[in-house]
């Protein structure tokens, strides 16, 4: 068998290679959903306009963002911790 046909279980693990997680066992690499990388949740584009979704940290300055929480945002850089207002 070649690399390309064998399921996920007969890949788990090979001899001098690190061992591989599989989330669905039955299903071979091909299947995995594909999903969209990070940069569609940091940035909107409309037309030929770039917006940020997220906020920058204030003392790293621009290209870190803040970590969206559920009543915070936080930097993952410097751990700057900025408090959303609680809306009622």
């Amino acid at each position: 068998m070649s690399k390309k046909e064998k399921t996920p279980v007969e890949m788990k693990k090979e001899p001098g290679k690190s061992q591989k997680l599989i989330s669905i066992p039955g299903r071979t690499a091909d299947e995995k959903k594909r999903k969209r990388k990070g940069s569609y949740k940091l940035y909107k584009i409309e037309g030929e306009k770039v917006t940020r979704l997220r906020p920058i940290c204030e003392r790293c300055g621009p290209g870190y963002f803040m970590a969206k929480h559920e009543d915070r945002f936080t930097c993952g850089h410097c751990g700057f911790t900025r408090y959303r207002q609680i809306q009622e």
